[in-house]
């Protein structure tokens, strides 16, 4: 990853001021509680234009409506007049970091000013005790599968944050411990992968006209009796060799269906599966068809395989969290929602899946985000 990324927290820390970031392992973010007027202001801004873009984006997060100059002169740390600030918001409109949604109304921030405001203005929230133990109670809990475990962590993501939670369950490289052929009706059946970790895996395939349950269950047995420890590809290569060398007693339908059974993982290269929990926390804002339509269209997206993809594509470019506005990930147009994502690795420290949140643009980013980050490393100590 670029090292002047803007998604990068470690980018950001690097220009912001108003709060310092703590990565040694099992701490959170911890904001400065210094709110000084004279830190370090954002490239292109005064300490006015900075102030005033704070206290607009912080009202944003917090109601969602537009700030007006009157609103402003009340908010603000330093003593401006209502003229001053309007000439300070019309600059920002002009700049492109504000914009007005009505023509009597405040004024709102646009994606470019929300990231401004991310990069060098916002404060983060430091994750209490009980929420860290609340955080890694839930996780772990005994007697799960890892499957089990990420969508509860889906969904405590989801409550923290008031938002959609996400979790990219990892895909599993480890041993398979049991294959079974489960039929569905004529020319269909269940495959059911169990690994050895705990993941449980189905795919539905076509089988060959008028085939019996009894080849099914012949070709169960054989894979069954086969696995012995093996990985899915290691699984894969040995049947093969051996229907190659015919050492192999099924018969041709058994054949078909464990050629159809092993193919459907091998075609999908096994990117792992995406976890989404509180998809209605995404329409409690929505009172526009246009976003209602955009919001249906992000929801499409998120059970295409091409987004499992692209959201390890991220995870992969990042050591930390990272945060998308708007379009910037490439992966939801410009739905006005935003993405925090962080990586979850393994004990080799390989990344193998992702957490994250998405909501709307407005976001508490400070809040979620050592949400996000804090379940990251728990997840991440939990897989190793």
């Amino acid at each position: 990853m670029a090292p002047n990324d803007p998604t990068s927290l470690d980018f950001q820390a690097r220009i912001a001021d108003s709060y310092v970031m703590d990565q040694s392992p099992g701490k959170s973010p911890v904001r400065s509680s210094a709110r000084s007027s004279s830190s370090r202001i954002p490239p292109g801004l005064d300490a006015r234009s900075a102030a005033v873009l704070r206290e607009i984006v912080e009202q944003y997060v917090e109601t969602g409506e537009p700030v007006g100059s009157r609103t402003l002169s009340r908010l603000l740390p330093m003593n401006l007049s209502a003229a001053t600030i309007r000439n300070v918001m019309a600059d920002l409109t002009d700049a492109g970091l504000l914009f007005a949604p009505h023509t009597s109304a405040g004024r709102l921030p646009t994606d470019r000013g929300l990231r401004l405001f991310v990069d060098g203005l916002l404060h983060f929230g430091e994750l209490a005790d009980e929420e860290r133990e609340r955080i890694e109670a839930a996780l772990q809990q005994s007697g799960r599968s890892m499957q089990e475990m990420l969508t509860e962590a889906s969904t405590l993501l989801a409550g923290l944050s008031s938002a959609a939670g996400l979790v990219l369950a990892p895909k599993s490289d480890g041993p398979v411990k049991h294959i079974e052929f489960v039929p569905l009706g004529p020319g269909r059946a269940l495959v059911v992968l169990v690994t050895a970790d705990g993941q449980v895996e189905n795919r539905v395939i076509e089988t060959p006209p008028g085939l019996p349950p009894s080849a099914l269950q012949e070709a169960s047995n054989f894979l069954n009796a086969n696995l012995s420890g093996l990985t899915l590809s290691e699984l894969r290569a040995r049947v093969n060799s051996e229907m190659v060398e015919n050492r192999s007693t099924l018969d041709a339908l058994a054949s078909n269906v464990i050629e159809a059974g092993l193919g459907m993982w091998s075609a999908e290269g096994r990117s792992g599966s995406l976890i989404v929990r509180g998809q209605a926390r995404l329409l409690a804002d929505i009172n526009q068809v246009d976003k209602l339509v955009a919001i249906q269209a992000l929801f499409e997206r998120l059970e295409a395989q091409e987004t499992i993809l692209k959201l390890l594509e991220l995870a992969e470019g990042s050591d930390g969290v990272r945060i998308f506005i708007g379009s910037e990930s490439g992966l939801f147009g410009s739905a006005g929602v935003s993405m925090i994502v962080a990586p979850a690795r393994n004990r080799n420290d390989r990344i193998v899946g992702a957490i994250g949140v998405i909501g709307p643009t407005r976001i508490n980013y400070g809040r979620v985000i050592p949400v996000v980050d804090y379940t990251a490393r728990v997840i991440a100590r939990l897989l190793g």
